[in-house]
């Protein structure tokens, strides 16, 4: 608001003219309102319902409201005190009332570009995929249709950058929704654990879990020295990074609109089990908002509380009470109401499904968060790549020799070999090898990333990583997109270096699995 000063206003607007009835300055060509004096004290002369602010001295004893171009008036139109105060009113109410349409379609138009930005996104995802299985092509399309866009979006900018940033400001929306509930994303797989190592023997399990929390520390050591050992080579200097945006938390209203889904989509199922066509279907509504209330609230929870139950484990102990639940009120059992969770089928999905079917948007969204740090990849392309690189490759061989060491089946071990990979290539990788157990993948993936969320930061200063580069590709190469989230959390600086090598690594596996001669040296070092 511009501030005009005192003696400006007086000498152009203060008239020394002879009061009249009502304390108007009648006899002026402009007249003005009187007030009583004030004694250096702001006043403001209003513009068109805008106001200019002066100080009042003790000589100056009215304060001079016009209007200048308003309805029905002339230029320093005469004007009584009633007439200006309504004026001032009906001016603040015409304002309020354009502020609330405005208000109302600025959310109109943000959910509309959110669904059309996002819309886009997963048609992508799913053309590609069906385009990929009539070809028999064994390759992630998900990671094709990356680096097309990718390829797309740098074209652009070497040729039309405004197009470029067009692009990128135009599925914003999205990315923000993907990074938004990106963790939701890996749930069913921790949701239907129960149901995933019904077959496997208490011996086998504990030989995971130790190469699960053994392959962990392993990795981040070779990432992170990695990383040091080439940034002493190279001596690149640190820049700041573009910034990336953060989502909103959530609100009251959504939590209490997922509540009332979860409420009434659940008693009806109780009453009607095949309201909409199956038992999967009709149980879909509850299982997700379960869910996606079991995030919210983890979400919420104090730090220290985080550090022990993560929001992924209370998404998942949500839906799992949920659905015991619902299995002990309608005499099905848990096992049913689980199988209702994650179907596999793509024309009788459940809630599991619904959130899996993202993972391939997920992979898409790698080509906008690489591109939008493309100069800072360039400036550490040898830390960055060298350490993926060396890292993805430990990992995956490193886990086959462990596995076969401890007398681990081949077909479990195969199934566990992409566990540092983003759990949407992962699953990708394991499609390329027989006898894989896919479910048994995609939990070892979430447990290896609630390990690193929980004891990265503490163990990256055990060994004493001080490098925000070497810390963010370590966190990033073991422990993927939560130990990221965890990390950048506490060490923003961290995040753009997590964020890429987070897609590089998953990026790197995919591809070097999808030569057959390393997947036939995997499986000979496997057994």
């Amino acid at each position: 608001m511009a501030t005009i000063p005192s003696t400006i206003l007086h000498n152009l607007f203060y008239f020394p003219c002879r009061k009249g009835p009502r304390h108007s300055f009648s006899t002026c060509h402009a007249s003005f309102s009187y007030t009583h004096k004030i004694s250096a004290k702001s006043s403001a002369v209003a513009f068109n319902g805008g106001r200019a602010f002066y100080k009042q001295t003790d000589s100056q004893k009215s304060v001079i409201p016009f209007r200048l171009f308003g309805p029905s008036s002339r230029f320093l139109q005469m004007d009584s005190m009633e007439t200006s105060s309504s004026g001032d009113i009906s001016v603040k109410s015409a304002s309020a009332e354009s502020g609330s349409t405005s208000t109302v379609s600025q959310t109109v138009s943000g959910i509309v570009h959110l669904i059309v930005s996002l819309g886009i996104i997963l048609a992508t995802d799913k053309i590609l995929k069906k385009a990929f299985v009539a070809a028999a092509i064994k390759f992630p399309s998900a990671l094709f249709g990356m680096f097309c866009i990718f390829s797309v979006l740098v074209i652009l900018d070497s040729t039309v950058p405004a197009a470029a940033t067009g692009l990128m400001n135009f599925f914003e929306p999205a990315l923000l929704f993907i990074q938004r509930w990106l963790p939701l994303f890996y749930v069913p797989s921790l949701v239907v654990l129960p149901l995933s190592v019904k077959d496997i023997p208490a011996a086998s399990g504990i030989k995971i879990c130790f190469i699960i929390v053994g392959g962990w520390l392993a990795t981040l050591c070779v990432a992170g020295y990695t990383a040091i050992t080439v940034r002493k080579i190279v001596k690149t200097e640190m820049t700041d990074a573009e910034p990336m945006g953060k989502p909103s938390p959530f609100s009251p209203i959504e939590v209490w609109t997922w509540t009332g889904i979860f409420l009434v989509s659940f008693v009806s199922s109780l009453f009607y089990p095949t309201m909409l066509g199956t038992s999967a279907r009709t149980c879909l509504p509850f299982l997700l908002a379960s869910t996606v209330l079991g995030y919210m609230v983890g979400s919420g929870l104090p730090s220290e509380v985080k550090k022990v139950f993560h929001p992924i484990i209370c998404c998942a102990v949500s839906a799992d009470l949920a659905a015991l639940a619902f299995g002990y009120l309608s005499r099905s059992g848990l096992d049913p109401v689980l199988g209702y969770y994650l179907t596999k089928v793509a024309t009788n999905p459940g809630a599991g499904d619904v959130l899996m079917g993202f993972l391939g948007s997920v992979i898409l969204s790698f080509a906008f968060s690489m591109f939008k740090q493309r100069k800072l990849v360039k400036r550490h392309a040898a830390e960055i790549f060298t350490s993926v690189m060396v890292s993805t490759i430990f990992s995956l061989y490193s886990t086959a020799l462990v596995g076969r060491l401890v007398g681990l089946e081949p077909s479990l071990t195969i199934s566990i070999l992409p566990r540092c990979i983003t759990v949407a290539l992962a699953l990708s990788i394991v499609s390329l090898f027989e006898g894989t157990n896919a479910s048994l993948t995609a939990a070892v993936v979430v447990v290896t990333g609630l390990v690193g969320a929980n004891f990265v930061q503490a163990m990256l200063d055990k060994l004493r990583f001080r490098d925000p580069i070497a810390r963010g590709i370590a966190t990033a190469s073991s422990a993927h997109g939560l130990g990221t989230a965890a990390l950048s959390a506490k060490e923003p600086e961290a995040l753009p270096f997590c964020a890429i090598a987070y897609a590089l690594n998953g990026i790197f596996g995919s591809l070097l699995c999808s030569v057959p001669a390393v997947r036939e040296s995997l499986i000979a070092v496997v057994g």
